[in-house]
């Protein structure tokens, strides 16, 4: 994969808005999270979660090879671009917005996937995040883990940690993603920049695992994200990425460093306004760290994260998702369909439902007047 740090804007003689940024802006205008790009389709965008169409005419493999050139920041790789494979890099225009870019060459023509960059600085309160996010990210040192699949907001949710990390302290942040080509290389640079906050785009490896932890282990937070449903199955990818003989030690090193995982899914709101964040927490107490460290209680580790939830703001999906019903951001559909135990879930929804309500407090009877003697 090919990877590039600067922003394309465009030759001059790309300087008049065309056809193509005006159906980027049409998209974002209207809440994208990402746009779709592919030989033989037409312009799609994902609003709200789902893949919708933005054109009627379907792109050639000629149209689609000139939109790629016009996103590569320099000359020297749009020479190169019947060559390449993959290729990162961000691409912005003023009026229009700021986004990640993967171009994919598959077959003889090429699919983008342009992601957006928001210009606004999201917060947790913005986010509607668990407010226990604040304490996880006064953590000195250790790794915050933000997990999710793909356009589950993980890269907002960071951007959230990062900001909020900001505002409150006076600290170093080195930053390490697709603007760096030689990713080990770039992590053992930051670590000689004296950081106290290192932020790397994505486990992507057992190298970059590996020294992500050497980084927590030396004194430093490290905030990163993994492609993965929940926060038990987060720290399971992350000792299977060691091979069997080092697993053990794996497991130590990992109770040692992790301070928290904030997996997320984001789900349609009930008045079909946009989606709400549905959020697991899981905080590295003593008790957590010792599942860890014992293979043999790995399955313990879902009870705890519930068990926990009162004392330590821990909360599992199915948790809050019963929140969000109660508050009426979600429908019981939508939350059944995405809770990790349905069964369960609709068990003690039942119950909720067939609990009564507390009555409310009778009101004070007014004085009676004194009698007359």
């Amino acid at each position: 994969m090919e990877e590039k740090s600067r922003s394309g804007r465009g030759s001059a003689a790309d300087a008049q808005p065309r056809g193509v940024e005006q159906i980027i802006k049409a998209a974002i205008d209207r809440g994208a999270s990402d746009l779709h790009i592919k030989a033989g389709d037409v312009f799609r965008a994902r609003i709200d979660g789902k893949l919708v169409p933005l054109t009627k005419q379907r792109l050639t493999p000629e149209q689609t090879r000139a939109i790629a050139l016009r996103l590569m920041p320099n000359e020297e790789d749009r020479g190169r671009l019947d060559k390449l494979h993959e290729y990162d890099c961000s691409w912005g225009v003023p009026g229009v917005g700021r986004f990640r870019v993967n171009i994919l060459r598959q077959r003889s023509s090429f699919m983008i996937v342009m992601r957006v960059i928001p210009f606004d600085i999201p917060t947790f309160e913005s986010l509607k995040l668990p407010s226990v996010l604040a304490t996880i990210a006064a953590a000195e040192r250790g790794m915050i883990l933000v997990a999710g699949i793909t356009g589950s907001g993980k890269s907002s949710t960071m951007a959230a940690i990062l900001n909020h990390i900001n505002q409150t302290n006076q600290k170093h942040v080195v930053t390490l993603g697709v603007d760096t080509n030689d990713f080990q290389a770039g992590l053992r640079a930051a670590l000689r920049q004296d950081p106290d906050v290192i932020l790397i785009g994505e486990m992507r490896d057992l190298e970059t695992v590996d020294t992500a932890m050497k980084a927590a282990e030396t004194g430093h937070l490290v905030i990163s994200t993994l492609p993965t449903p929940d926060a038990v199955t987060t720290v399971s990818r992350v000792l299977a990425m060691f091979p069997p003989e080092e697993q053990e030690i794996a497991r130590l090193r990992l109770a040692e460093t992790l301070q928290a995982v904030v997996a997320q899914r984001l789900l349609p709101r009930a008045d079909g306004h946009g989606r709400a964040a549905a959020v697991e927490v899981l905080i590295c107490t003593a008790a957590a760290r010792d599942i860890i460290r014992d293979p043999g209680r790995a399955a313990e580790l879902h009870d705890y994260i519930r068990e926990a939830s009162e004392q330590y703001g821990m909360q599992t999906f199915d948790q809050h998702l019963m929140d969000l019903v109660g508050e009426e951001v979600i429908t019981y559909e939508t939350a059944l369909a995405a809770a990790t135990k349905p069964a369960d879930f609709e068990l003690q929804m039942r119950t909720l439902r067939r609990r009564p309500r507390a009555p409310e407090p009778a009101e004070a009877a007014p004085a009676s007047a004194p009698r007359k003697r």
